[in-house]
């Protein structure tokens, strides 16, 4: 399955989610509603998953965690805040690059309608 038949599926599932419980949650209620969602249509989700920081070929004891990364292939960045932030396509942007991976969907619960708040991230795509 592509990158692109992935996030589609995740925007589908996502809208679910939204549509059922509404904005104004916290970010880890979504995160776990997404995750049920997305493993109930038969995707591989990995929830807070570690991600290593190398600099200059050098493990530091310092680790990021990806939301959810669905089929080892799209990581999916979940947020619940007023408005999106310029550093959150960059946090977004900078998993990306550190994973090695092509494509990212940053989603903002907290909002009415929730297709305006689904943002693809693409790196090398």
């Amino acid at each position: 399955m592509t990158e692109n038949e992935i996030s589609y599926k995740i925007i589908g599932a996502a809208i679910n989610v939204h549509k059922s419980i509404g904005p104004g949650l916290l970010e880890s209620a979504y995160e776990s509603a997404l995750a049920y969602e997305l493993q109930e249509i038969g995707l591989n989700v990995q929830q807070q998953k570690s991600m290593p920081f190398v600099y200059k070929d050098v493990h530091q004891a310092i680790g990021y965690r990806i939301d959810l990364m669905v089929n080892n292939k799209v990581i999916v960045e979940i947020k619940s805040v007023e408005s999106l932030a310029p550093v959150h396509y960059a946090q977004t942007l900078t998993y990306l690059r550190l994973s090695n991976l092509k494509l990212a969907l940053l989603i903002n619960f907290n909002s009415k309608i929730l297709k305006n708040s689904i943002h693809r991230i693409v790196n090398n795509l």
